[in-house]
């Protein structure tokens, strides 16, 4: 037997032998990943595919549902208050996106620039986004209450502010100029933390021979950051952009426990009118459409942002 013949030969074994071991490990892959995979069919995908079929259908949590077609599509948008819903929706969207990333870029950039105590502030920040909505909806409760809020109590102390109301202390979550400017304020304070902590990944990524080279070059505080800090940072700006927008679209809870979608429908937001379409006036039908309504909105905001992003965004445009 020549050494090439004993070397293909030996060569062929332990290919054999490898699969052998691929075809044992893959069967312990697939029973370690059945109950995640189980889940993930039972809990995600087929209720998505039961509200899209649900979305074409009457039912109203009793009964057999009927097929009724387009019918729930055409009678959502034919709803003023969807309209005036999706206006709200998207209100409090550009609300939000725009106090939440430009405040938590300001505040990112001011702690990557300190020592001392940072880990404090960091931590104060991201405190409020891993605490329960719930007790957050409690405390701000307290915090909006026209006649003993702390809120109105600091706002007496700026007479132009005060006089805005008529001298009356303002109503926040009961007037219908104010009430959906309140949740936007709330929803950027309990998610404020996560941004900072998003954009201070980023920035801590720029090298600082950048910033030396910038310095050499004789660039100030204002150009370093317009010239140098933004630009490097997009990528996270992006990324952030993205996930403040579907956040803002799924607002619920604040809604359901402040407002329940009041005064005079100005706080009643997408998802939480899908909610009551469903579970206070069993509308199955209206309701999973306005679900899907709202996915294809996101869907193709999405879309318009990822095919925007080899503008900015740094590096995208060789892609």
């Amino acid at each position: 037997m020549t050494t090439r013949v004993w070397k293909q030969r030996k060569l062929a074994g332990m290919n054999n032998h490898v699969q052998k071991i691929f075809r044992a490990e893959g069967w312990w892959a697939v029973v370690f990943l059945a109950p995640c995979l189980l889940g993930l069919l039972i809990f995600t995908y087929l209720p998505i595919a039961a509200s899209f079929g649900l979305s074409f259908s009457y039912w109203n949590l009793l009964g057999t549902p009927h097929w009724v077609g387009l019918e729930n599509y055409q009678h959502v948008l034919a709803d003023p208050l969807f309209w005036k819903t999706l206006l709200n929706t998207g209100l409090f969207v550009v609300g939000v996106a725009l106090l939440e990333i430009w405040l938590g870029l300001v505040l990112a950039v001011t702690l990557n620039q300190i020592w001392l105590g940072k880990t404090f502030f960091r931590t104060a920040y991201f405190l409020p986004f891993v605490t329960p909505l719930v007790s957050v909806a409690v405390v701000w409760g307290w915090i909006y209450e026209p006649e003993y809020g702390l809120l109105n109590w600091g706002l007496s102390f700026a007479p132009i502010l005060t006089q805005w109301n008529g001298g009356e202390p303002i109503a926040w979550l009961y007037d219908p100029r104010t009430a959906l400017w309140a949740l936007v304020l709330l929803s950027v304070w309990k998610s404020l933390g996560y941004t900072l902590v998003l954009f201070l990944a980023g920035l801590q990524a720029i090298p600082n021979t950048v910033y030396e080279s910038a310095s050499l070059d004789g660039a100030g505080t204002w150009q370093t950051f317009w010239k140098v800090t933004l630009p490097m940072v997009t990528p996270t700006l992006f990324f952030v952009s993205i996930i403040t927008l579907i956040n803002g679209f799924q607002a619920f809870d604040a809604v359901y426990l402040l407002t329940q979608g009041g005064p005079q429908h100005s706080t009643t937001v997408l998802v939480y009118w899908m909610f009551k379409n469903a579970f206070e006036f069993y509308k199955i039908g209206p309701a999973s459409a306005i679900a899907y309504l709202l996915f294809f909105i996101v869907l193709l905001l999405t879309l318009v942002q990822w095919q925007l992003r080899k503008r900015w965004v740094m590096h995208e445009g060789d892609v």
